[in-house]
Formats: C-alpha cells, sequence, structure tokens
C-alpha cells in the first residue's frame, strides 16, 4: 500500500489532507460513484425535457440559441455517463423511474430552476470524481462538470437578462 503523502501547508505548520480524508480512492466512494453516474443519467434526460420546455417559452431566437446550446450539452453529457456507466461495470444503465416534469409558473422561474440545477449537478459530479482512479474517466466527468459550470453561467446571464427586462 502506499504510504499517505502530506505536504506541509505553505506556511509550514499544518500538515495538508486532500479529500476523501479516508484515502484518495475508498472502496465507498467508487461504489457511490458508480450509483451516482446511474443517477446523472436520468437527471440529464430530466434536464434536457426541462430545457426543451424553456426553449419553447424563450422571449427570442437569442434567448432559444443559448438554450438548445445548453440542451445539446446535456444531451451529450447523458451519452459520456451511459459510456462511462458501461465501461466501468460492463453493463448498461438500470432502468430509473419515468421522468415527471413540472412546468414552471413562469419562465423566470424556469431559468431559476434551470441554475440551481446545474449548481446541484456540480456537486453531484464532484462526488462521482473523487470516486474515480482512471485519469481518462476522470477527464470525462470534470469535461461534464465544467459545462455544467458554463450552463449556470449562461443561465445566470438569461435570469439577469430577463429580470432587467421585466423591470
Amino acid at each position: 500500500m502506499q504510504e499517505d503523502i502530506q505536504p506541509e501547508s505553505p506556511l509550514g505548520r499544518a500538515k495538508c489532507r486532500y479529500y476523501p480524508t479516508e484515502g484518495y480512492y475508498p472502496k465507498k466512494a467508487y461504489a457511490e460513484a458508480l450509483r451516482l453516474i446511474a443517477e446523472a443519467v436520468q437527471d440529464e434526460r430530466g434536464d434536457e425535457l426541462f430545457y426543451d420546455y424553456l426553449l419553447s417559452k424563450a422571449p427570442s431566437e437569442e434567448q432559444r440559441a443559448v438554450i438548445a446550446a445548453i440542451r445539446d450539452d446535456e444531451r451529450k453529457h447523458q451519452r459520456m455517463f451511459r459510456q462511462l456507466y458501461c465501461e466501468l461495470t460492463g453493463k448498461a444503465v438500470p432502468p430509473g423511474e419515468p421522468e415527471r416534469f413540472e412546468p414552471p409558473r413562469t419562465y423566470l422561474e424556469g431559468i431559476e430552476r434551470a441554475l440551481f440545477g446545474e449548481l446541484r449537478a456540480v456537486e453531484m459530479y464532484r462526488r462521482i470524481l473523487f470516486g474515480l482512479k482512471d485519469l481518462a474517466y476522470r477527464n470525462m466527468v470534470t469535461e461534464i462538470w465544467t459545462d455544467e459550470l458554463k450552463h449556470a453561467c449562461k443561465w445566470n446571464f438569461l435570469y439577469t437578462l430577463n429580470t432587467c427586462r421585466d423591470n
């Protein structure tokens, strides 16, 4: 077993410790990553349906283009997570619950829901990342979570744009 190397902090007083504290790739983190990857496939599909709805409510072609780009990324993420799950387990992602869609009361409420959904996804995908050892898989998940951060910025732009227009 590799020794746990703990470099000194820049201040030289305390030792740094990398998360997760039980070791770099504990078995429970890997098992959780597999569970979360399967969950992410369902979440990405739900996001795609939700964004299709917002596309139909967008007030301008500029906003539709932004939402369509985000939706297309969500489709890509779903394919990537399916591939990742299959490569790690040798199995297809198990079917999940059918997506239930509840439309937002307003377009602006939908944008707000989408924004916070992207930020929750970043948190979840970070937990997936902690359970993966192979660099190629970690790179795939990094691509996905950085896309989610980019999406959050775009949703923030649309929220600001529509809030300013409403006022």
